[in-house]
């Protein structure tokens, strides 16, 4: 990909003779990027990498902004008393506000550049939240509804010679008006967060000719070597759209059409767009209107195919016709200076960085949406992307109903040229949720180039491209693969970690397991990964998603905390985990024990070496045994390792003196007890063999629950994870030697 790689950058008007600062205003944490904002460089890159254009002028910096009452005139001529940073949510602390106000007034005065001529003027807004009327020169020149998709207006009828007046009025009553808003709350607890309100995305002008592009529509056709553009335009009668693709050799492909009509752009033996080698086109387009060239603009795609088909008789998600299994995390987008907005591209671009670097190759935007640059890293970097529609917060009226589908096709119809994105999601967990299945075919009608998941978790659609489940901690027992739709864990995992001076309030943060610290999480997380594992074999799993990849103000969740100052887990163990899953290599190893003969197995643990994995009246535990002990013991000390009886690649430990019984967990406590034949014993007594966690030896781990392994503790047998919550068993002290076991000749006379 070319010049688009580079930001394009652009000095605002509005604070082109400010001194530089940062923001004066505290946040509760701070990220690395908190200091670098200030009113001389608030966003300062083009915002639209989609569709490209050389002139434009930046309008972020400091403006005007005043709170306001309904009913209440607006501020024409009239100076505002206090000032606000645009882009940032008024209640937030680059903002330098930091307040919430239900309504308010923003004004800021602007002098068109003298080289823009005669041409129209359009006033472009990344995304206000909620609604916004829009006055220039006391002329109002249009208003809009919609917190999280994008508009302009032409505003050059309104506008005059000098210093030009624009006055924005909002209206955002979040969760009190029944509008989408994911997980916004005027009283914000628990997995719900601080509002945002205002403006939260890039406000920029630009001139265009009467005859312009409004959008270009990409979507690449592997199969047929080719790319469709639609170019949307004003003005386009009778005008010729000319459309280059080109790599970094030159033009692949060209072609021309009318605007508003598929055209289609030749790109022979393309170089494809994956994770793992995120190849991107640029893309060029040409409006011409009588012979004369009336705009220009450039933008970008990717050659990528998704679809879902049978693979060895299982239904898999497809990219560019090869099954690839999706892992990723949750990713909500909030910052505790910005809150909705990221300080800089930088930090935008972080998260996303963030997941590359521990081998993921998918995220979860959830519940929200993003500013388009998000995206664009997505493209560059190369991550798929499931993309959820904002939720409401309670049921529907019909008024919120219709206004939650304008929103939701307008989110489709600005993004649907992202490459990254491969993936709707329109309903999560219920919250807002109606007609689900006639939504969901509505936006694979809108957009048949991309899978659609009706609802992600609780109440399923019955329809769709995936049936999700959402499991805490999980990985647990989803919904295999169907007939006709792929089987995704949506949601799961969890496990929080405090990190003293990086919480939002220290104390009184959760998470779905709490654990001790960085080791704790490693293991344990190791375990998910080889629980996702199985599930793909044994339920057709295709995909999951991690929760989540930050910290978001009480939940302590993420891999990250909040302030983006911390990293919990080792990075390289979780990216050789993910490596293995991806490879098909079992995670975590795996050990080969023989199931012709019988075994003893040994303690590891310093100072208990003398000890063998027993049972004593039925209950699993360790016992001192040697040559003089007595048969019976011996024979209690004796097991023979069998085909597991929920899955023959994993095994059960049968009693050598008590055949027909295995050692199983209930309730965390491991006895010797008589298969019944139901599969929740199956998998209860079922453990899989893994490379001891300490020094040599196996270590067991459970199948049914792969982040805890067969321990002894104080004599007696557990099933236990390393650092839960569960009890003394759990605990990370001599977590390591008391789940590692050697393998020795039996005790059996």
């Amino acid at each position: 990909m070319g010049a688009l790689l580079l930001p394009v950058l652009t000095t605002s008007p509005a604070s082109a003779e400010q001194p530089a600062g940062v923001s004066e205003a505290e946040p509760p944490m701070t990220t690395p990027w908190t200091d670098e904002v200030g009113p001389d460089n608030a966003l300062p890159e083009y915002p639209r990498p989609q569709m490209v254009r050389d002139d434009w002028l930046n309008l972020n910096g400091t403006w005007e902004w005043a709170p306001a009452e309904e009913g209440e005139d607006p501020p024409l001529g009239t100076p505002l008393d206090d000032e606000i940073l645009v882009p940032y949510p008024v209640e937030s602390a680059l903002s330098d506000v930091q307040e919430h106000h239900e309504r308010m007034w923003y004004r800021q005065e602007v002098e068109v550049p003298e080289d823009w001529g005669d041409q129209r003027v359009r006033l472009n807004f990344g995304a206000v939240d909620w609604e916004s009327t829009v006055w220039v020169n006391g002329t109002e020149v249009g208003s809009h509804t919609g917190g999280y998709d994008s508009f302009e207006f032409d505003i050059t009828d309104a506008l005059t010679d000098g210093e030009n007046e624009i006055v924005v009025g909002v209206y955002d009553p979040t969760d009190s008006g029944g509008q989408p808003v994911g997980k916004q709350r005027l009283e914000p607890e628990g997995i719900f967060y601080t509002p945002y309100s205002g403006i939260w995305q890039t406000v920029w002008m630009e001139p265009v000719a009467d005859t312009h592009a409004t959008r270009l529509d990409v979507t690449p056709d592997v199969e047929n070597e080719e790319v469709e553009v639609v170019v949307h335009a004003e003005g386009g009668d009778g005008a010729t759209a000319h459309v280059s693709v080109s790599d970094e050799d030159g033009e692949a492909g060209s072609a021309e059409g009318a605007p508003g009509e598929p055209i289609r752009v030749p790109v022979p033996d393309p170089h494809l767009w994956s994770p793992d080698d995120p190849f991107l086109y640029d893309v060029d387009v040409t409006l011409e209107q009588d012979g004369e060239t009336a705009d220009e603009v450039a933008g970008y795609t990717g050659m990528r195919s998704i679809d879902t088909g049978e693979v060895d008789g299982v239904m898999r998600p497809l990219l560019n016709g090869e099954y690839v299994f999706q892992i990723g995390t949750l990713d909500q987008g909030y910052w505790p200076d910005g809150i909705a907005t990221a300080p800089t591209d930088e930090a935008l671009r972080f998260d996303l960085e963030a997941h590359k670097d521990l081998g993921y190759n998918t995220v979860r935007k959830h519940v929200k949406v993003e500013p388009d640059r998000w995206y664009y890293w997505a493209d560059v970097l190369g991550l798929i992307v499931w993309q959820d529609m904002p939720n409401m917060p309670d049921g529907p009226s019909p008024e919120a109903q219709e206004q939650f589908e304008t929103e939701l096709h307008n989110m489709v119809d600005q993004h649907r040229s992202f490459p990254s994105i491969t993936h709707w999601i329109p309903f999560n967990e219920g919250w807002g949720q109606y007609d689900g299945a006639r939504i969901t075919d509505d936006v694979k009608e809108s957009d048949p180039s991309r899978l659609v998941t009706g609802a992600s978790g609780w109440y399923d659609t019955g329809n769709g491209d995936a049936v999700d489940s959402h499991i805490y901690v999980g990985p647990g027992d989803p919904e295999p693969a169907e007939e006709d739709r792929i089987s995704v864990l949506g949601e799961f995992g969890g496990y929080g970690v405090r990190v003293d001076g990086h919480e939002w309030n220290p104390g009184d943060g959760f998470g779905y397991e709490m654990l001790e610290d960085t080791d704790s999480l490693n293991h344990r997380y190791v375990g998910l990964m080889a629980g996702v594992q199985r599930l793909e074999r044994t339920h057709g799993l295709s995909a999951a998603i991690y929760t989540e990849i930050t910290d978001v103000e009480n939940e302590l969740n993420g891999m990250w905390t909040y302030d983006r100052q911390v990293l919990k887990p080792d990075a390289d163990v979780l990216s050789e985990a993910h490596r293995e899953l991806l490879a098909g290599e079992p995670v975590g190893g795996s050990v080969d024990l023989p199931t012709e003969e019988p075994l003893s197995l040994q303690v590891t643990t310093p100072g208990h070496e003398d000890r063998f994995l027993a049972h004593e009246d039925g209950l699993g535990g360790t016992a001192p045994v040697d040559g003089d002990s007595d048969d019976g013991l011996r024979s209690e000390a004796t097991w023979q390792f069998v085909p597991g009886l929920a899955d023959d690649q994993c095994y059960s430990l049968e009693s050598v003196d008590r055949p027909g019984e295995y050692l199983r967990h209930y309730e965390s406590r491991v006895s010797l007890e008589s298969e019944d034949g139901s599969d929740t014993f199956a998998e209860d007594a079922t453990w899989c063999a893994v490379p001891g966690q300490e020094g040599d030896g196996v270590s067991l781990r459970s199948y049914n629950y792969p982040d805890k392994f067969l321990r002894h503790h104080d004599s007696e047998l557990w099933m236990a994870g390393m650092g839960g919550e569960d009890g003394d068993h759990d605990t990370a002290e001599s977590f390591l030697p008391d789940v590692t076991w050697e393998p020795a000749d039996p005790w059996a006379p």
